[in-house]
């Protein structure tokens, strides 16, 4: 009784394990499947030859690895973008540069008060004053067209000079920059979020001159039916829209000078430095701009259609100067932002 009977026991399990292994002139995989087939009494996963895990190519969740992926380096982007805007928008020398730009248009309010306070008129254009000054004591709306017209040429871009100067500079000086890039951030992926925040900054700041311009003009002046350059009237709602567009636009027209500053920013490792030369640059292109015998140059300076905002305050709009506006700065950015970035994935980071 102690020896199994032939085709029983042992034996019988050896015989019948033959799927085990492949059978001749069969692959392996069709042997193996064969063989978990068998095992019926092990378990629904070894009953379908699959096991437990994932199919191939998906993970935990059974989602595919492609799309885990790409979801992941979308909230990495998104987390770099927080943390650059946080970082930007946190700083006290934002705030200060905020405090200049909003107390533009209350000086240009006041001054405009005590000049008209007895009557009399006040300078336009023609008289070296910004653009849209004239109209300001019949509608305090226009104060916002004055602001955005004087801040324009200098105190908008010299702010977005100091932010985009320091970008990247400003973090190899405080010796964060290499840290940074310890992080699963790659190079690409952060300076594209450096050059976000600094957008985002262009469109902060004349938002602050449009806000400040429209605040001042509410308490100082009328406000009403707004007219246009074409001498048309439109109604204050349709005078807001055509500031809230002008604002955009303005915002807009300073991306170029904003790539300017994110390339000069990644050949220094100093932010002072970096901040100091794209100042110069802007100060240059600006006198480069005054002089008659350099006229053929002119259209392709990015300050040469910066004014053509104005063209939004006739009826209907006048399109040509600020689609050619849009695209040069559209360029600039393309070509300064290239610059930018293969300087900055080829350059050793040493603090």
């Amino acid at each position: 009784m102690s020896r199994a009977e032939p085709g029983t026991g042992a034996g019988a399990a050896q015989d019948t394990g033959r799927g085990s292994g492949p059978e001749p002139g069969t692959g392996a995989g069709t042997g193996a499947g064969a063989a978990q087939a068998t095992g019926r009494g092990s378990g629904p996963g070894q009953a379908t030859g699959r096991g437990s895990g994932p199919e191939p190519g998906t993970g935990a969740g059974g989602a595919p690895e492609a799309v885990l992926g790409a979801a992941g380096r979308l909230r990495r982007s998104l987390g770099l973008f927080r943390s650059e805007l946080g970082l930007t928008f946190r700083r006290r020398r934002t705030f200060a540069l905020f405090g200049v730009l909003a107390a533009v248009p209350v000086l240009i309010g006041v001054a405009v008060r005590i000049e008209t306070g007895d009557g009399g008129g006040v300078g336009g254009p023609g008289d070296g004053g910004p653009a849209f000054v004239a109209q300001i004591t019949n509608n305090g709306l226009f104060l916002v067209f004055a602001a955005l017209a004087a801040t324009l040429p200098v105190f908008l871009p010299m702010a977005v000079a100091v932010v985009a100067g320091d970008s990247i500079a400003g973090e190899a000086a405080a010796g964060t920059l290499r840290y940074l890039l310890v992080a699963p951030a790659g190079r690409t992926r952060l300076l594209l979020a450096k050059f976000t925040a600094v957008c985002a900054f262009c469109a902060a700041a004349t938002l602050v001159v449009a806000v400040s311009a429209l605040a001042v003009g509410a308490l100082l002046f009328p406000l009403g039916d707004v007219t246009t350059i074409s001498g048309t009237t439109v109604s204050f709602a349709g005078g807001l829209w055509r500031a809230l567009l002008i604002a955009l636009v303005v915002a807009a027209s300073l991306t170029g000078i904003a790539a300017i500053g994110l390339f000069v920013s990644t050949l220094t490792g100093s932010g002072i430095a970096a901040m100091a030369t794209t100042v110069g640059l802007l100060i240059t292109v600006q006198i480069l701009g005054t002089v008659p015998q350099l006229s053929a140059v002119h259209p392709y300076l990015f300050p040469y259609h910066w004014m053509s905002f104005s063209d939004l305050m006739r009826e209907p709009f006048l399109w040509d100067g600020i689609l050619r506006n849009l695209g040069l700065q559209a360029l600039y950015a393309a070509v300064f932002g290239s610059a930018a970035w293969a300087r900055f994935t080829t350059k050793d980071i040493t603090a």
